[in-house]
């Protein structure tokens, strides 16, 4: 992880020192002030070195006399994903996260990203990819190149823009590929574990062996998907239906060059020309409770299908996710030729 401590300076240390620290953080100049035991007391900019050298201070004086008290943070636990929308939309650029001991623990940077969602990810990667063949011969369908970077590597940036750094990979085929292209995700700023399959344990089988959540919310997805969805709002409304399992949904139109009769028994009661229908399909994109993991198979085969159907046999409230944005899945050699064309619509920045 990045050293958020740079960003951190004693309550005794004095404005030269400051100084010399706002120098070296540049365009992220923002110091934020603590006691011994890392407790924020408050923040230091430049602007409040201007003020304290106009006001007679010297840059020997200690800069918690000058500091600005009441500075803004957000808790580590029990985000407040309203007030971190607040922060953002009022131009704030860097953050502290506090423990539940007052204490910094992290920094936001919005520069760098665009939240931070108490979510951890869930990435299945393990299928073999036989309909890519003979691309995935020898390379793990994730690792595919799409432009200028693997499948994955899109899908992993995304979480962590919306500062999801907490990552499991699911893998199987070629996995010690994947392991080996991305590592532990330090070079990321990531915590990236994978969880081995020893065999095919279907889309959402091998969270069950997932041990180490740090949050009480799981987003899973496809590692073959291609998707600009915005996860912050994805989640908001996962919290404001109070669900326990959301599926993201696209639509699926069909239609039909022919017309259609309605009939009842044997008599033609209508006639419909060349009707359209459209339907919501599963996108592969799921945020669910943690406490749900509980109904996953231990080691067997499960696919997030079976998890759907067997939360709404239990009158578990899961709901769709209406989503309207980019998705593709690439399944086939037509769909990885247009992920190569459409790679424009998934970009961050």
């Amino acid at each position: 992880m990045k050293d958020f401590r740079k960003h951190l300076i004693h309550k005794n240390s004095n404005i030269k020192k400051a100084l010399v620290l706002l120098n070296d953080l540049s365009s992220d100049a923002i110091l934020f002030v603590v006691d011994n035991q890392d407790k924020l007391i408050g923040a230091f900019t430049d602007g409040d070195v201007r003020r304290g050298l106009i006001a007679g201070c010297s840059t020997e004086e200690m800069v918690v006399n000058i500091i600005q008290q009441n500075p803004k943070f957000i808790t580590e636990k029990n985000l407040d994903i309203d007030k971190l929308i607040s922060f953002r939309n009022d131009l704030y650029r860097i953050i502290p996260v506090l423990d539940h001991e007052n204490k910094v623990v992290d920094v936001i940077n919005f520069r760098e990203t665009f939240s931070k969602l108490p979510l951890d990810g869930f990435i299945v990667a393990g299928g073999e990819g036989k309909r890519l063949l003979p691309l995935t011969s020898e390379t793990p369908k994730p690792l595919l190149p799409v432009g200028e970077k693997p499948i994955i590597q899109y899908t992993i940036e995304r979480l962590k823009y919306y500062g999801i750094r907490e990552i499991n990979i699911a893998i199987n085929y070629l996995g010690e590929k994947i392991v080996k292209y991305f590592g532990d995700g330090s070079g990321m700023d990531l915590n990236i574990k994978y969880i081995k399959e020893s065999k095919p344990l279907g889309t959402i089988g091998s969270l069950s062996k997932v041990k180490n959540l740090t949050n009480d919310y799981v987003l899973v997805i496809n590692s073959d998907l291609l998707t600009n969805i915005d996860i912050e709002d994805f989640f908001i409304d996962f919290l404001k239906n109070d669900a326990d399992m959301s599926v993201v949904s696209t639509a699926y139109e069909v239609r039909i060059p022919y017309g259609i009769f309605e009939t009842k028994k044997n008599t033609i009661t209508g006639l419909v020309e060349k009707p359209i229908y459209n339907y919501l399909s599963n996108a592969g994109i799921y945020i669910l409770k943690r406490e749900i993991l509980e109904e996953i198979g231990d080691d067997v085969f499960f696919n997030a299908t079976d998890l759907i159907e067997k939360m709404i046999k239990k009158k578990k409230k899961v709901i769709s996710y209406k989503f309207p944005g980019y998705w593709l899945d690439i399944g086939n050699m037509i769909d990885y030729e247009k992920a190569q064309n459409d790679i424009d619509n998934i970009k961050l920045y």
